[in-house]
């Protein structure tokens, strides 16, 4: 593990407890310590020998297996039955994934950080102290911490508006924040969702999470943006009956050809240059062209440029669902 040298009594990070040397500058790990209140931070200070938990750690593979196996014998069970439960991802940037099986045993294992579970446990653990710059950037002050800061001490990113604000965080992306009279306030503006806390409240952003968890909200597991073999797409506009998509599509990429039975599609391009097939017709769009999908055509499109594709797609129907899909070939081998 690499202990970074700390420089301040931090109540933010776990610190680890230098044991017996094991070779230059590196000691076996006698203890973790959660993140501790600031009369204790100031004490490992004063004793010497601790180190923030940098969360940095260098392993062979075959060690971490074995180490699992001693101290999380359930998961180590499940390890290979995960491995064998993949499917392959083809496309410029290929990858694998969970297929449904894999998503089901992965959510039924016991969520336990590695930390907890093997690191704290195992007499393993070497410790490399550090004399590095290093932040944990795990919360928006810490990231505050290493941003500059406008003559009021906020810090501002993106799109905002602000005045008579003080030592506050104020993120933004495409929409206008105004912010107004706000003091050690964090304001994080984001296409998905909006956060609104104190500054010393920002360590509890994890219960928001468990209180969507809980209630089940649909934003805990889908995004606007999504990321396909081909290239991705982002929604821009959801209702009942109708959704816009701006999908981009990479050069030489092309999506499955494919139907719908509850909607028709609109299609203009932006930028670049798409070949479109409408059953057995093919047809080359450039920008600012456009063409219909009707309901049930077997269609497809494909990026015939140098550049990537882009276009905006309009969905109308009874059901606009992703599910709502019939695929008849796919490059990426994918069969739903």
């Amino acid at each position: 593990m690499i202990g970074i040298k700390p420089t301040s009594p931090e109540t933010g990070y776990g610190y680890i407890k230098q044991g017996k040397p094991i070779g230059k500058n590196s000691f076996k790990v006698d203890q973790f310590f959660e993140k501790p209140d600031k009369i204790t931070a100031e004490k490992y200070i004063k004793e010497g020998g601790y180190y923030w938990n940098s969360g940095i750690f260098v392993w062979k593979i075959s060690t971490l297996i074995n180490e699992i196996n001693k101290y999380l014998p359930k998961l180590h069970e499940r390890l290979e039955e995960l491995a064998n439960n993949t499917e392959q991802i083809k496309g410029r940037y290929a990858y694998k994934k969970l297929n449904e099986t894999g998503k089901k045993i992965f959510n039924s294992l016991e969520s336990v950080s590695i930390d907890h579970g093997v690191m704290e446990k195992s007499s393993e653990v070497a410790v490399l102290p550090a004399d590095i710059e290093w932040n944990d950037v795990g919360t928006w002050t810490s990231l505050a911490e290493i941003s500059k800061k406008d003559s009021h001490g906020n810090v501002k990113n993106g799109n905002v508006i602000s005045i008579e604000n003080n030592d506050s965080i104020i993120q933004a992306e495409n929409r206008l924040v105004a912010a107004l009279g706000l003091k050690n306030i964090i304001v994080v503006d984001t296409p998905d969702a909006l956060l609104v806390c104190p500054k010393e409240r920002a360590q509890d952003i994890k219960k928001i999470v468990e209180k969507i968890k809980s209630e089940k909200r649909p934003e805990i597991g889908t995004s606007i943006s999504e990321t396909r073999p081909w290239g991705s797409y982002t929604v821009l506009d959801k209702k009942t009956n109708y959704l816009v998509k701006r999908i981009e599509v990479l050069p030489s990429e092309s999506l499955s050809l494919q139907s719908h039975n509850h909607r028709s599609e609109h299609w203009t391009v932006v930028s670049g240059v798409a070949q479109v097939q409408i059953g057995e017709t093919l047809q080359t769009l450039n920008a600012n062209q456009f063409i219909e999908i009707p309901k049930g055509a077997k269609h497809r499109l494909i990026n015939i440029g140098e550049s990537t594709l882009v276009i905006i797609e309009v969905q109308l129907g009874d059901k606009i669902d992703e599910d709502d899909i019939t695929r008849y070939e796919d490059k990426y081998g994918r069969d739903g």
